[in-house]
């Protein structure tokens, strides 16, 4: 990655709401398992675990940055994440893209939920991102 390229990436995430980088992390976590899937599908075991366990960071990540008492499915959320993790785990060790791709059906509809909530949280005139605990207890 170019210099130039890599100053706008960190200047993005230094100055994005904890809304956007939830959205950045879910991009790129769908991304990662797509690779990951096609990588595995055409026999290239080194890239697709490159992916999946890239995806595996992020994972981790938003386990550990998710607050369970701050909404009603905030525990159920983080089985979810638990479940990927195990998944992921399995898949890189397997080469099973398979696998990769059922996280992938996973992820897809919670990342356009968290791109749904996020656009609302910025048009709304009090946004939940100025509360304790920011969007839906991530941040």
């Amino acid at each position: 990655m170019n210099v130039a390229r890599q100053r706008f990436l960190e200047a993005t995430v230094a100055t994005a709401s904890p809304a956007k980088l939830l959205t950045l992390l879910y991009d790129r976590l769908v991304l990662d398992l797509h690779r990951g899937a096609e990588s595995f599908g055409r026999g290239d075991v080194a890239e697709g675990r490159t992916h999946t366990d890239h995806a595996q960071d992020i994972v981790t990540e938003l386990m550990d940055t998710l607050d369970v008492e701050a909404w009603p499915e905030g525990r159920r959320l983080r089985d979810v994440y638990a479940f990927l993790l195990s998944e992921l785990l399995t898949a890189s060790t397997d080469g099973d893209a398979a696998r990769v791709s059922a996280c992938y059906d996973l992820v897809l509809p919670l990342a356009e939920a968290w791109r749904e909530a996020a656009a609302a949280q910025a048009s709304s005139p009090d946004p939940a991102g100025t509360a304790p605990g920011g969007l839906l207890g991530v941040g």
